[in-house]
């Protein structure tokens, strides 16, 4: 089964809530809760929800589940209504995952936390990935410590974190 969190950019217009702005308040407390039923605008089923944690909630479609935001969705008579169908949603999810695993390739830019550019992927395999930091240096780390998104190749380090690991320095942890 697919998951992923859909990207800001593929669902900014579609995923604007369905009341009109003035009429919005805070939504209740339970109306996230785990097996509520989503629409589209019109009414159509789009999916239910199988998960909440935090602001994401996770939504099981007939293929799929997707991680949204709860600013995606307007609680309506017992349902979340959401400015996408079922349709547009998987086909959103599946454009996200492609590009998700198109980042992950030789030659990727990869990105550390704050979304600087730290290097490009020299090397990727089922275990590891070796990046090549833009001071000419590799790095080898697990495949595990390395994610793709839509917006590209990203780990939870610094270029300085990656750095010390080339010098043998402190962890980057």
């Amino acid at each position: 089964m697919q998951r992923l969190i859909v990207g800001f950019a593929s669902l900014l217009l579609a995923s604007a809530p369905v009341s009109p702005a003035f009429a919005q308040t805070a939504p209740p407390a339970n109306a996230f809760a785990v097996g509520t039923l989503v629409t589209d605008a019109n009414g159509g089923a789009v999916g239910t929800v199988t998960a909440v944690n935090g602001d994401i909630v996770t939504v099981k479609t007939d293929r799929l589940e997707a991680n949204l935001s709860k600013s995606s969705f307007t609680p309506n008579e017992g349902k979340l209504l959401v400015g996408l169908t079922q349709a547009e949603l998987n086909a959103a999810v599946e454009k996200d995952k492609a590009a998700a695993d198109a980042s992950l390739a030789v030659g990727a830019t990869v990105k550390g936390t704050g979304g600087a550019t730290l290097g490009t992927i020299d090397a990727i395999d089922a275990e590891f990935v070796t990046i090549k930091l833009a001071s000419g240096n590799k790095v080898r780390i697990p495949r595990s410590g390395i994610v793709g998104a839509a917006t590209g190749a990203v780990v939870g380090l610094t270029a300085e974190q990656l750095e010390a690991q080339v010098s043998g320095g402190a962890s980057a942890s």
